[in-house]
């Protein structure tokens, strides 16, 4: 699929992300105190470099694992349907889990996987998401911690792609067609 040309305008740099990262962290931590091992369970694919950069600054046990869920296919869209492509690995009954997610947008996604997550028994489950776009919610829905609130924009970096492009970006960038 080819795509009409466009170019990235940095929204949120890298310095403000590792920082935002940091202090989510000590948050984490705080919330899940006492725990054996916490389950930070990354939502592929655009959640990876967000996950990486968490579970190196939470300075406690941590298992990682990894779920795909789809609601775009190569579009800037939601189509609404949530379909679950590679399911966890491990069990997480009775386990701490930390959801991290790229961006809550419609929030669809998010709310399929909260709720296929909870039939399973975890002894808690939150939610972290780098971005959120309140303003295109149509699901009663918000992650527990977020990193940035952001307007209604295309963005890409920083895992997150457009057509499986520009997540190697260190920024977030809003996509603007020429």
């Amino acid at each position: 699929m080819s795509h009409p040309p466009y170019v990235i305008d940095q929204m949120i740099s890298a310095k403000s992300i590792a920082a935002r990262i940091e202090d989510l962290a000590v948050e984490i931590r705080d919330k899940f105190k006492g725990t054996d091992k916490l389950v930070v369970v990354g939502l592929l694919r655009g959640s990876f470099v967000f996950i990486a950069d968490l579970v190196r600054e939470l300075d406690m046990p941590v298992e990682v694992d990894f779920l795909e869920a789809s609601s775009y296919g190569d579009g800037m869209e939601s189509s609404r349907e949530v379909r679950i492509l590679k399911d966890l690995r491990g069990e997480i009954n009775n386990r701490d889990v930390l959801v991290v997610e790229d961006i809550v947008d419609t929030g669809f996604t998010l709310s399929h996987v909260v709720n296929l997550l909870k039939t399973r028994g975890p002894a808690r489950l939150e939610t972290i998401a780098l971005l959120d776009k309140p303003t295109r919610r149509e699901v009663d829905i918000r992650a527990t911690w977020t990193g940035f609130e952001i307007p209604d924009e295309f963005v890409v970096g920083y895992g997150i792609d457009y057509g499986q492009r520009d997540r190697n970006l260190p920024y977030i960038g809003k996509v603007r067609f020429t």
